[in-house]
């Protein structure tokens, strides 16, 4: 029943998401063509095991740790020519941790990494880019962008069970 409920409730979002258009397919095609746009994680989608499930179903208003809401919260990837930089939350197993607690999380910036763009048949982007350059861990991260906009990261390394983002792209803000 709960992974029913949990499939309803990720098909009505998906339904009430592509109602709503973030960009338009120009736009989307130029700040991607340019490699210059920030990703802005609006939720995230844990790898389900069972001690993730008992702690996330502890929190208030959490779903059995299904997808946690992460609107307003500024997390988000820049992503540029030459450098990327992650401020990410992380949920799920890690299999070393960090001596600084504060350095929890998917928080690095990389100037060294490969950038590897293609286009499915249906006009949406894939995206890989491999991290060389982070000290603790390199990080490969796989974003699907739709025409609209809309994309979903998938943020994997050696010392961590993956985990999804689901948000949307957005202009960097020109300095002057």
């Amino acid at each position: 029943m709960k992974h029913l409920r949990s499939f309803l409730g990720l098909a009505l979002i998906s339904i009430s998401v592509a109602s709503y258009a973030q960009t338009d397919k120009e736009t989307t095609a130029k700040i991607v063509g340019n490699k210059a746009y920030n990703f802005v994680a609006n939720t995230a989608l844990p790898m389900a095991n069972n001690d993730l499930n008992r702690i996330m179903s502890a929190m208030p208003g959490a779903q059995s740790g299904t997808m946690i809401n992460l609107t307003g919260s500024q997390y988000d990837v820049k992503v540029t020519k030459d450098s990327v930089v992650a401020y990410l939350p992380y949920y799920g197993r890690a299999f070393s941790a960090p001596y600084n607690s504060n350095e929890g999380g998917i928080k690095f910036t990389s100037k060294n990494f490969t950038y590897t763009e293609s286009k499915s048949r249906k006009g949406a982007y894939i995206i890989q880019i491999n991290t060389k350059d982070v000290t603790r861990e390199n990080y490969r991260f796989t974003i699907n962008i739709s025409q609209n906009g809309y994309a979903s990261l998938t943020a994997s390394s050696v010392n961590k069970q993956p985990i999804v983002f689901n948000g949307y792209l957005d202009e960097p803000v020109k300095k002057d």
